[in-house]
């Protein structure tokens, strides 16, 4: 135990000062990262938003293309015409925005 003892005063204050020193560069080195994951964190959320309302387009788009099917094939009067063609609008105007 003696041995000890003085191993540790004589290499106790280099080895703790080293210690610390690996410790100091090792919490730098977590912060970029978190950093790095931060940006790529954001740059998901928004690719997640975006891609959103990509799909309600296209459930909006698809909504309106069954129910000018549902008008064609009941074969209807002129009401339903005007309507097709109204529908054929929205359609073209949701398509040019993407």
């Amino acid at each position: 135990m003696k041995k000890v003892l003085e191993f540790l005063d004589a290499w106790g204050v280099r080895i703790s000062s080293i210690l610390i020193l690996i410790i100091f560069f090792k919490t730098c080195s977590t912060n970029t990262r978190i950093e790095k994951v931060k940006d790529v964190s954001l740059k998901n959320n928004e690719r997640i938003d975006s891609l959103a309302i990509e799909l309600r387009k296209e459930i909006k788009i698809e909504g309106l293309e069954a129910e000018r099917r549902m008008i064609q094939s009941t074969d209807r009067e002129l009401m339903d015409v005007t309507r097709q063609e109204r529908i054929g609008n929205i359609i073209d105007s949701l398509k040019t925005r993407k």
